[in-house]
């Protein structure tokens, strides 16, 4: 028997995966991938840094991120070469074209007066280590705002091609499990958007028309959260199935 007749046998096919991004530095630029590796905190080397801002180190959110500074999405950071020699994990390419690694002190004191890297093994996540939408959802808020959005505008780990052709699907799937590839995810949530959606990830300029739309029209939520029921490895393309 085909392995994958098998394994949509056991659940309901609702899509298939259509794209992967991880977030190596939290708030600056997504960096979109073929395959990867999901564990218990999400992504292998999911939002792992970010930048603390002066004095909010006691505060419940210290992170420096879209909200404060709207350019981070313009730094562009990635996975090192595990060979390379004298650098952590992470390197960041700067909106001037300079490659620093994400502990360089440059890089912090180029982000402001104070402003310092942390890396957090379980990753810095706002709500839940997964984040999904789907190709329906950027059409259905497309048809609203005139034009598809930028799916990099939502910052989702997940984007799915949902085989129905309802609009906003994964909020059906909220408190079911879904198989995806090699993992199985439970959908916890629908994400709350805030004003970090309003930036646009090509230019850094900020458009309130995006979560005004979201606010009036979908109560301001967009996509959902998730956590992850088994680790394992999920690429472009793989099956996403309900389980019954």
């Amino acid at each position: 028997m085909d392995p994958q007749f098998s394994l949509i046998s056991r659940g309901h096919l609702v899509g298939r995966v259509a794209g992967l991004w991880r977030y190596p530095v939290k708030a600056m630029r997504g960096e979109q991938l073929d395959e990867a590796a999901v564990g218990w905190n999400g992504l292998a080397g999911d939002r792992r840094y970010a930048f603390v801002q002066d004095g909010q180190e006691r505060n419940g959110f210290p992170w420096l991120t879209i909200r404060e500074r709207p350019d981070l999405v313009l730094y562009r950071p990635s996975l090192a070469e595990p060979d390379l020699p004298n650098v952590s994990s992470v390197t960041v390419r700067t909106p001037a074209g300079d490659l620093l690694d994400v502990a360089d002190p440059a890089l912090a004191a180029e982000l402001g007066q104070g402003v310092r890297v942390m890396k957090l093994d379980r990753g810095a996540f706002d709500t839940m280590p997964l984040s999904l939408t789907s190709t329906q959802t950027l059409a259905g808020l497309g048809a609203l705002l005139g034009q598809v959005p930028d799916v990099r505008r939502f910052r989702p780990n997940l984007l799915v091609a949902a085989a129905a052709a309802s609009e906003f699907p994964e909020d059906g799937w909220v408190g079911s499990v879904l198989r995806i590839g090699g993992t199985r995810t439970r959908l916890d949530a629908r994400d709350r958007r805030c004003a970090v959606i309003t930036v646009d990830p090509a230019t850094a300029a900020r458009d309130p028309k995006v979560l005004q739309v979201v606010a009036r029209a979908r109560g301001g939520y967009l996509g959902v959260y998730g956590s992850t029921v088994e680790p394992g490895h999920i690429a472009v393309g793989d099956p996403v199935i309900v389980e019954p």
